[in-house]
């Protein structure tokens, strides 16, 4: 997995706690928040008082697990506008548990990081939007966000796959890969 912007941790990120809400039933608990930014390769330098701080060569994340888990993901440059914010937490009104991406700079981006936040039902700990999220890799061609063919046909089945997940761009589409002309990146479903 690279990280090099705060959308290449933050879209594996909000997949992972996703799948931990699915699993648990229950938003993370510091100690396991902690785990998951560690297991995505994040070095934690600072621990106190319910906040945590971790870094790479290119991010600074600072999270904040309480009632709400928020996660701030900012670039190593401190580079504000280009910061993006993860939270996760229980709707009681929906009923369901959110997670999304914001944008620190709300007039670049209209829409979601990821076309929709995730949510899922509280009850039956199901998937109740069509999140387009996954991780980063990067081959000769560039920077690419994986998914995988189940996130793909669901995207395919309930929304537009020629709408950039990570800005909201045009993607152009050759094979198994598409291209965005936008944000430079890319998006490749890889699997069965």
């Amino acid at each position: 997995m690279k990280l090099y912007e705060p959308v290449t941790l933050a879209m594996p990120l909000a997949r992972k706690l996703g799948e931990f809400i699915v699993e648990k039933g229950r938003l993370p608990n510091g100690e396991e928040l902690r785990a998951v930014l560690r297991e995505m390769g994040l070095e934690e330098s600072c621990l106190d008082r319910s906040m945590a701080v971790f870094r790479s060569r290119f991010l600074v994340a600072i999270a904040f697990p309480r009632e709400t888990v928020v996660i701030d993901v900012i670039p190593s440059s401190g580079e504000l506008s280009d910061a993006l914010e993860v939270i996760a937490y229980r709707d009681r009104k929906l009923e369901s548990f959110i997670v999304e991406i914001v944008p620190a700079n709300d007039l670049e981006y209209e829409g979601n990081i990821g076309i929709e936040p995730v949510i899922i039902n509280e009850k039956n700990l199901t998937l109740e939007s069509n999140p387009v999220l996954g991780h980063f890799e990067e081959d000769g061609e560039g920077l690419f966000l994986v998914i995988d063919p189940k996130t793909h046909e669901r995207w395919k089945s309930e929304g537009d796959v020629h709408v950039c997940p990570i800005c909201g761009g045009e993607l152009a589409w050759k094979g198994k890969k598409a291209y965005c002309r936008d944000c430079g990146y890319g998006v490749k479903v890889v699997g069965e």
